[in-house]
C-alpha cells in the first residue's frame, strides 16, 4: 500500500501507471498528435475563477472565461400576481382540476420575465505566429491533469516552438509562456478579442499591456476589464498597431492575463487598478515562479486520490483520440480510459471551483467554467433539479472539500434573494427557490413550463451538500456558522406552506421535475398531458430528508427543538409523510397517484432520489424498495431511457447503490462511447454541445463502485465490476471521517487501508459479506482513535 499516505503530501507527482515512452500517463495525460479546430477539441485549464480552453492551431485560439461574466446584474422577476395564483392553484389542486391549476400556475406564478440570467464568454486571445499547420512536423498538445498545466510542441523550420499555459489560483492570474529553441526565432502578435461592448481597447508598447474595458447595453454582460502584459527576452522587439502587440526575434515571451468584473469591485475603477496591479504583480514573480506553485497547488488537490483499473497491453500508450476511437469497438481492452476520465473530472472540479475569501464564490454552471458563446445552451446557468448537485457529487469522496465554499456562496446569495420569494409569492417567512438559479442567486420561477417552472424544493435538495459535508468531516463549526441559518429558514418557510392534504403532510403546486403524467380514465379531461400535483415523490423524499437533518443538527448543536415553534413540528411534519408506494408494474411510484408518465424513457429519475444520492431505497437499508427501484431503472432503460449524458451518469450511480457493478460499468462505458468528445468534454446528447454534470457526475459513479459508506458501514468494493479484476484505489473518503486505500486482484480485496481523521467507530462491510480482520485480528466494530491507521485484510 505504498500510496496510501501520498495524499497527505502537499505538492506531490506522482502516478499508479506505467508511464509511456514519450512521458505520458494512462490515467493522467491527454494528448493528441493533432491540433484541436474548435471548442470541443480544445484543452481545458483554470484556476476556479479563471479558465479557458486551448486549441493547439497554427494561429492560437485561447477561449477564454471569468466565472463572473454573467449577461447582466439582479433582476427583480417575481410576479405580483402568484401570491393570488398560489392560493387559487392549490385550491384547484385539492379539487382534482389539475388542468385548470397547470394554466393558472403559468399565467400567475411565471416569473416576469421569464427567464434569469445567463453566463457569457469573456475573451478570445489569438496569438498569430505566421506558422502553417501543413508545414510543421513532430506535433504535440497535451493535458497534464495531476499538475494542470497544458502545453503545445511542433517543429517548424528546423525550430522547436512551445506553448504552455497555466492557471495560478493563489496569485490569480493565467500565464502563457512561448519558446523558441533557436535564438531570435520567435515572433508573434498577440490580440484581444470581444465582439460586444468594447467602451475601451488599447495596446500600449511602453507598458506592454493590452486592455479592454466592457460594459454598457450593448455588452450583453455585466462590466468588466481585461488586461494581458507581455514579457519579451531582452535583443526582441515590441510594436503595436493601437489594439495588438507584436514581437519579433524573441526566444521566450511571457504572457500574464487577468479580468475583474462589477460583480466583485464595486466600481470601474477598482478593477480595473486590481486588473493592472495583479499584472504587475505577476510580471514580478515569473512565469517559473507562478508555474511552480500552480502545479503545486493543483496537484496537492489532485495527489490525494489515485485509480489505477490495470489496462493490459499497450492500449493506453495511444493518443487520446485514438483511445476513445478504440474504446467504442472494444472497451475492455482500455480500463485506464475510465480511470483517466475520473482524473479528467477533478482536474475540471478543481479548475473550476476553488474557495474565496469574500462570500463571492461562483460554483461551476453548466459547463463549468468553459463556454465559447455569448448565449450558451440553457444559458449556462444553475439548474438546481439535478445538475448542480451532481457537479458536486464528487467533492466529498474524492477529498475536494476545498471546491464547496462556491457552493455555499450561491446558496447563502439564494437564501437572501429566496426570502422576498417567499413573501410576495407564497406569503410565508424564510424562504424557497425553484429550479434554476443564476450569478446573483435569483430564486424565482425559471422558464413557462409546467413540468419545471413550478418546483419549490431545490433548496432541500442543496441543503443535504451541506449535512453530507458534516458525515463526512464532523465539522460542527461549519453546521453553526454555515448550515444552520440556511436549514432554519427553511424550515420556517415550510412551516407555512406545507399543508395537510388526505391525511399527510403535503406539497404543491409542484411537480417532478421535467416530467409529465397522463390524467387517468375518469377526470375531466381525460388523457390530458399534466404536470402540477400535490406531493410527487421526489418532494416527499427531500422533505423527509430534509426533516431528518434538521432535527440532526438541532441535536449535535444543543439548539432546544421543544421550545422552538418550528423545530417543534418537525417530527410531525416527517412522520406524516406520504411513504413510498409500489405502483402497478412493481416500481417505485413517481406520483401519488400511479399515473402512466408521458415519457418512459424520460431522462430525470426523480423518483429515485432516495436511491441515489439519498439511501432509502437502498438494499442494505430497505431490499424491497431497491428492487422496486431496479424495476423503476429498467422501465427506463427498456423505454430508451438515459439519453443525456447526464442521465446516464446518475443511471450509473443507482446501479452503483443496488450493488450491481456490471451494470454500473456498462453505463460509464455508454457515456465515454457516446457522450465523450475528442478533448473528452461530454456533449449532453449527441448535440456537440457540451455540459459539465456528466463530466463531475461520473467521477461519484466510479467512486461508489470501490467504496460506499450511506448505510452506517464502510463497504469495500460493493460493486466491483467483473470488467475490473485487478486495480488499486487510494485516498478515497468515507462517513465518518476515513480514508480508504484499497487493492484488489482476482475481484476480491487483497487490503484496504482506513485512515480514521476523527476517532469515529469503525464498522466494515466486505463485497460479498464475508469476513475480515482488522489489523491482523478478527474483529466487528472497531473503536479508532484520531489518525490511527487500520489494515483490512480477508479472513
Amino acid at each position: 500500500m505504498r500510496l496510501f499516505f501520498l495524499h497527505l503530501l502537499g505538492c506531490v507527482s506522482f502516478t499508479t501507471c506505467s508511464q509511456t515512452q514519450n512521458g505520458y500517463f494512462a490515467t493522467r495525460h491527454l494528448w493528441y498528435q493533432v491540433p484541436g479546430t474548435d471548442f470541443n477539441q480544445a484543452l481545458a485549464f483554470g484556476n476556479g475563477r479563471l479558465g479557458g480552453v486551448i486549441q493547439g492551431s497554427d494561429t492560437e485560439r485561447i477561449i477564454l472565461n471569468e466565472h463572473s461574466v454573467w449577461s447582466g446584474t439582479f433582476q427583480d422577476r417575481i410576479n405580483n400576481a402568484s401570491l393570488a395564483g398560489f392560493r387559487e392553484v392549490r385550491e384547484l389542486l385539492v379539487a382534482g382540476n389539475v388542468t385548470d391549476a397547470g394554466k393558472v400556475t403559468l399565467r400567475d406564478m411565471s416569473a416576469i420575465p421569464v427567464t434569469n440570467r445567463a453566463y457569457s464568454v469573456t475573451n478570445d486571445l489569438y496569438l498569430d505566429f505566421g506558422h502553417s499547420a501543413g508545414n510543421w512536423s513532430n506535433y504535440q498538445r497535451w493535458l497534464d491533469t495531476l499538475q494542470g498545466n497544458t502545453g503545445v510542441s511542433y517543429e517548424y523550420d528546423n525550430v522547436t516552438y512551445t506553448r504552455e499555459i497555466i492557471a495560478n489560483a493563489p496569485v490569480g492570474v493565467v500565464a502563457i509562456r512561448l519558446t523558441a529553441s533557436k535564438e531570435s526565432s520567435l515572433s508573434v502578435e498577440v490580440s484581444m478579442f470581444r465582439e460586444r461592448g468594447i467602451i475601451v481597447h488599447e495596446a500600449d508598447v511602453k507598458s506592454r499591456t493590452i486592455i479592454q474595458d466592457i460594459g454598457g447595453s450593448a455588452a450583453g454582460s455585466i462590466a468588466f476589464t481585461s488586461g494581458l502584459r507581455l514579457v519579451a527576452n531582452k535583443g526582441s522587439s515590441i510594436t503595436s498597431n493601437g489594439t495588438s502587440l507584436k514581437v519579433s526575434n524573441a526566444s521566450t515571451v511571457d504572457l500574464f492575463y487577468d479580468t475583474e468584473t462589477e460583480f466583485t469591485w464595486s466600481a470601474a475603477e477598482k478593477y480595473r487598478a486590481v486588473v493592472l496591479t495583479k499584472l504587475q504583480n505577476a510580471e514580478i514573480v515569473g512565469f517559473d515562479a507562478l508555474k511552480t506553485q500552480a502545479i503545486c497547488d493543483h496537484s496537492s488537490l489532485m495527489g490525494r486520490v489515485s485509480l489505477d483499473l490495470g489496462t493490459p497491453g499497450d492500449a493506453s500508450s495511444l493518443p487520446t483520440n485514438t483511445r476513445l476511437s478504440n474504446f467504442k469497438a472494444d472497451p475492455d481492452a482500455d480500463n485506464n480510459l475510465v480511470a483517466l476520465l475520473f482524473q479528467f473530472g477533478r482536474h475540471l472540479l478543481i479548475s473550476s471551483a476553488r474557495s474565496t475569501e469574500n462570500g463571492l464564490g461562483v460554483p461551476p454552471n453548466l459547463q463549468g467554467l468553459w463556454n465559447d458563446r455569448y448565449s450558451p445552451p440553457w444559458g449556462g446557468k444553475y439548474t438546481v433539479n439535478i445538475n448542480l448537485e451532481m457537479n458536486y457529487w464528487p467533492a466529498e469522496i474524492t477529498n475536494l472539500v476545498e471546491t464547496l465554499d462556491p457552493l455555499w456562496d450561491l446558496m447563502h446569495r439564494s437564501r437572501d434573494r429566496g426570502k422576498d420569494v417567499a413573501k410576495r409569492m407564497y406569503g410565508c417567512p424564510g424562504y424557497v427557490s425553484h429550479h434554476n438559479l443564476d450569478l446573483w442567486g435569483d430564486s424565482a420561477p425559471h422558464d413557462n413550463g409546467t413540468q419545471w417552472t413550478m418546483w419549490p424544493m431545490s433548496n432541500l435538495w442543496l441543503s443535504t451538500h451541506m449535512m453530507e459535508h458534516y458525515r463526512f468531516s464532523g465539522d460542527k463549526d461549519f453546521l453553526r456558522h454555515q448550515a444552520w441559518d440556511l436549514f432554519y429558514d427553511a424550515a420556517t418557510f415550510l412551516d407555512c406552506y406545507l399543508f395537510e392534504f388526505e391525511g399527510f403532510t403535503s406539497s404543491g403546486p409542484s411537480c417532478s421535475p421535467e416530467n409529465a403524467y397522463l390524467i387517468p380514465q375518469g377526470s375531466r379531461i381525460y388523457n390530458s398531458q399534466e404536470a402540477v400535483d400535490i406531493s410527487p415523490t421526489m418532494d416527499t423524499s427531500l422533505l423527509y430528508e430534509f426533516y431528518n437533518n434538521l432535527l440532526k443538527i438541532a441535536s449535535i448543536l444543543n439548539v432546544s427543538v421543544v421550545e422552538d415553534s418550528i423545530l417543534s413540528k418537525a417530527a410531525k411534519l416527517r412522520d406524516r409523510l406520504r411513504p413510498h408506494r409500489i405502483g402497478g408494474f412493481g416500481q417505485i411510484q413517481e406520483w401519488r397517484h400511479d399515473y402512466i408518465e408521458v415519457e418512459p424513457a424520460h431522462r430525470h429519475l426523480s423518483h429515485l432520489w432516495d436511491l441515489f444520492p439519498g439511501t432509502r431505497l437502498t438494499p442494505l437499508i430497505n431490499q424491497t424498495l431497491a428492487d422496486a427501484a431496479r424495476v423503476s431503472l429498467e422501465r427506463r432503460l427498456a423505454a430508451g431511457g438515459a439519453g443525456t449524458g447526464w442521465s446516464r451518469v446518475w443511471t450509473a450511480a443507482c446501479f452503483a447503490r443496488l450493488l450491481d457493478g456490471d451494470a454500473t460499468l456498462d453505463h460509464i462505458r455508454i457515456l465515454l462511447q457516446k457522450h465523450a468528445m475528442m478533448n473528452l468534454f461530454n456533449d449532453i446528447e449527441n448535440w456537440s454541445v457540451f455540459q459539465i454534470d456528466s463530466n463531475l457526475g461520473m467521477v461519484a459513479a466510479v467512486a461508489e463502485m470501490f467504496l460506499q459508506s450511506h448505510a452506517g458501514v464502510i463497504h469495500l468494493l460493493p460493486a466491483l465490476p467483473s470488467g475490473f479484476t485487478s486495480g488499486s484505489v487510494s485516498g478515497l473518503v468515507a462517513r465518518g471521517g476515513f480514508i480508504v486505500s484499497i487493492v484488489w486482484a482476482n475481484s476480491k480485496l487483497v487490503e484496504a487501508e482506513i485512515l480514521s481523521r476523527l476517532g469515529s467507530t469503525l464498522d466494515i462491510r466486505l463485497a460479498d459479506g464475508t469476513g475480515f480482520k482488522v489489523n491482523g485480528r478478527l474483529a466487528g466494530q472497531t473503536n479508532t482513535i484520531p489518525g490511527g491507521a487500520y489494515t483490512i485484510t480477508p479472513a
